[in-house]
């Protein structure tokens, strides 16, 4: 009987799951703010009542994808800076990675580092993960300050925007232009690993 309330947790997980694959769907022929519960629930096969057993709301269903976007999007900055000590390597291999799942997840992209969805605002679980990208990327400009790669100004808030802003520059510019092209021929994307020389530029160390 113990096993009982795992298997429904299991079930629940796996219906949870399918909604939110069900939503970037429909999110992705609509638009992101375009989500329609109801449109969800008819693909699910179920009544638009018995979604709400799973996410009481379609705000909770946008808190739970931004949650998992900004997860999915931790791992692939963390895992490609691994092989390198923190330093400007480490940063270009973040940048290179992040950017690669951003143009592989475009729809789920929006919701996390644009404002697609007036009035939607992540739960502080669920913008828990932005808050280690931060702290991931601020880690990597500090290591490459004490390796002597860059001024110490880079590690400031001033220089840790400069950091974000270069990478969301080119990747918008990317999605606005030629969203359909791959991360490395993009016009705008396959510019990506001359960042890291482009904040050296800015903040050369001293």
């Amino acid at each position: 009987m113990a096993d009982i309330p795992d298997r429904r947790a299991r079930r629940r997980a796996e219906t949870q799951d399918e909604i939110l694959g069900l939503a970037l769907g429909v999110m992705a022929e609509e638009g992101v703010a375009g989500l329609s519960m109801s449109t969800v629930a008819r693909r699910l096969g179920v009544q638009p009542p018995s979604l709400y057993r799973y996410f009481p709301s379609r705000t909770a269903v946008y808190d739970a994808l931004f949650e998992r976007g900004q997860r999915q999007y931790l791992d692939a900055v963390r895992r490609a800076a691994e092989p390198h000590p923190p330093g400007l390597r480490a940063l270009g291999a973040s940048y290179e990675a992040g950017a690669q799942w951003i143009m592989d997840n475009q729809v789920l992209a929006q919701l996390l580092f644009w404002r697609p969805v007036p009035g939607f605002a992540p739960s502080p679980q669920a913008y828990a993960p932005a808050l280690d990208i931060h702290a991931h990327f601020a880690g990597l400009i500090r290591g490459a300050v004490e390796r002597g790669e860059l001024h110490p100004d880079a590690a400031g808030d001033d220089g840790l925007a400069l950091a974000a802003s270069l990478i969301a520059g080119l990747v918008s510019q990317q999605l606005a232009n030629e969203p359909d092209a791959g991360c490395t021929e993009g016009r705008y994307t396959r510019l990506v690993p001359r960042l890291p020389g482009v904040l050296a530029s800015v903040y050369p160390p001293s």
